[in-house]
């Protein structure tokens, strides 16, 4: 069995990760499949953290250009992630994976508060943590939360989970010739506008020297082969230029 290369890791999922073949809201089947995906790192014995977005229920900023007031939306947007968070804490403890949901914003009855220290504690028990409602506060996105509770952990690797292979110089759906990048510094994701994360949540990554992997979801084992250390997967980020180019 191959080592795991990290020991402590938070892994971003979007909300439409779960939604499967619908349109909207959460399938079954991928929720199932997502649990499964995790629980083979957790078996590892990897300290796993996740953040799960919200856009299969609501996305605050669509709501927000409709004419819905933005920090609405967003409050919204986040009650969404609360609710992805339980059901997947539902899909991991069902397959035997203790799991916690804390939340940013108080919801006594289904999800303990955010508390770092408390987080950090469940982790080191072996315990999936769930951060769910953001930052608790609008104009923020899950990607900025994610990168915030990854740093505020002392995660080792941001795992950003998306529909495609990693990062491209351009969208590879809607450009045939758009060219794989397998690592590139934060800086220049900044400079050359790619769509990896909104700028404020690059920015916090490559203040805190924070290294990221993105890469395919959709492929079963990948998580597995990211924590333990496959360099052919994904598109790795890192705060210093990196010596490789593209491919």
């Amino acid at each position: 069995m191959v080592a795991p290369k990290y020991k402590r890791v938070l892994l971003k999922l979007s909300g439409e990760a779960l939604m499967g073949d619908q349109q909207y809201g959460i399938g079954p089947e991928m929720l199932i499949g997502v649990a499964e995906e995790v629980k083979a790192i957790v078996d590892l014995g990897v300290q796993t953290a996740l953040v799960v977005g919200g856009g299969n229920i609501f996305r605050g900023v669509a709501a927000s250009s409709k004419g819905m007031d933005r920090a609405s939306a967003d409050y919204i947007g986040m009650l969404a992630t609360v609710m992805n968070s339980l059901a997947l804490q539902g899909a991991l403890e069902k397959i035997g994976v203790p799991t916690r949901v804390l939340s940013a914003i108080s919801i006594h009855q289904v999800a303990e508060p955010y508390i770092r220290r408390r987080a950090i504690r469940h982790l080191e028990k072996g315990r999936i943590v769930i951060f769910a409602a953001g930052t608790g506060n609008p104009y923020f996105t899950t990607d900025t939360a994610a990168v915030l509770r990854a740093a505020e952990i002392h995660a080792e690797v941001f795992l950003k989970a998306t529909k495609v292979d990693g990062v491209y110089d351009m969208d590879p759906v809607r450009n045939k010739e758009a060219k794989f990048i397998e690592a590139i510094d934060y800086m220049s994701v900044l400079e050359q506008r790619l769509h990896v994360m909104d700028s404020t949540a690059v920015s916090l990554a490559m203040e805190n020297s924070l290294e990221m992997v993105v890469f395919n979801l959709k492929v079963k084992g990948n998580i597995r082969r990211v924590v333990c250390g496959d360099r052919s997967i994904g598109t790795r980020i890192f705060e210093s230029r990196p010596a490789s180019g593209n491919r």
